[in-house]
């Protein structure tokens, strides 16, 4: 185990889960090792891969055994295996990369140079693009990514509003916020628990990444599924909580839209039979809604009339 106490302190680490990406993952490595800023290290954690994933990253490793290191774990989820990266990390800025996206060459370079000049900053961030699997450009900026925030919230209240790869963390506030959690979304979970710890954030100014649209069965933003609903339903209390703690009032707009969420929800969790999860989720757009509850008192009575199921399939077709 390194020393955590006394990381590099100008060492980049960065952590980058792998599940059966042999291809992909090469390009991903190749943007790291071309960054302008040399002092870096990549750990690649093979989650399990079940194809030539892990021949793929033996044989990069041992082209640049200085700087990658190789961790193997059994198939245990990116969130796991990004937080096996983080306690084997050695620098003192930690820099996520999914294994289908990469960095653009002055990433490292442009964002130490924004926190060196701010020092109240926890994180820089940049401008990302998205690109389709043919390298197409799709939207630049991605998301908003482009936009100057001081802080994460109250944005994270409507949207994670970027991607895993376009901040870089100092190391302090990336162990305070704590461990990955096994859930998703897991990354926004992890930032709003930053967020929660009052991070600062600077823009450097560049465009630093770019993310890759393709089809996977590990994006579930394409749709909620069954699993992902009930992985919401756990995240969706811990979010509200993180954002009272970094201060945002109840009187917020992203509050009255945080409440929306949790009201479509715990529709669709109902109309799924999951009514704890569901239930659960109303008592929380009722704590944020307070006086606005109308909603919430017309769904019950038509849930106590037709029945849990019947009432989200009815309030569904009310919306469209």
């Amino acid at each position: 185990m390194p020393d955590l106490l006394m990381p590099d302190s100008t060492l980049v680490s960065t952590i980058i889960p792998v599940y059966n990406r042999p291809e992909l993952v090469t390009v991903a490595v190749e943007s790291v090792l071309q960054q302008s800023h040399a002092n870096l290290e990549v750990l690649l954690v093979n989650d399990g891969s079940t194809d030539s994933t892990a021949v793929v990253l033996e044989t990069l490793r041992r082209q640049d055994p200085s700087r990658i290191r190789v961790i193997h774990q059994a198939n245990s989820g990116p969130g796991a295996a990004r937080e096996t990266g983080r306690l084997q990390a050695r620098g003192a800025y930690i820099q996520y990369l999914d294994s289908d996206d990469w960095l653009l060459p002055n990433k490292f370079s442009d964002q130490l140079a924004a926190l060196e000049a701010h020092p109240e900053c926890a994180i820089a961030y940049g401008t990302s693009r998205l690109v389709d699997g043919a390298g197409q450009v799709l939207a630049n900026p991605s998301r908003l990514t482009s936009q100057v925030q001081a802080q994460l919230f109250p944005a994270l209240l409507v949207d994670r509003w970027w991607h895993t790869h376009t901040p870089l963390f100092r190391r302090w506030i990336s162990d305070a916020a704590g461990a990955w959690p096994s859930f998703r979304p897991e990354d926004w979970d992890l930032e709003a628990r930053m967020g929660a710890l009052g991070a600062r954030l600077i823009h450097c100014g560049t465009e630093v990444s770019v993310q890759r649209d393709h089809a996977s069965a590990e994006r579930v933003s394409r749709g909620p599924s069954q699993a992902y609903l009930r992985d919401e339903a756990q995240f969706l209390p811990r979010l509200y909580a993180c954002a009272l703690l970094a201060g945002v009032c109840q009187q917020a707009p992203e509050m009255d839209h945080f409440a929306r969420w949790c009201f479509m929800r715990a529709r669709d969790l109902h109309g799924l039979g999951e009514q704890r999860l569901g239930d659960q989720l109303l008592r929380l757009s009722d704590l944020v809604w307070e006086g606005r509850a109308w909603k919430r008192q017309t769904y019950a009575v038509l849930r106590s009339a037709l029945g849990p199921r019947s009432a989200a399939r009815l309030a569904a077709l009310a919306r469209a």
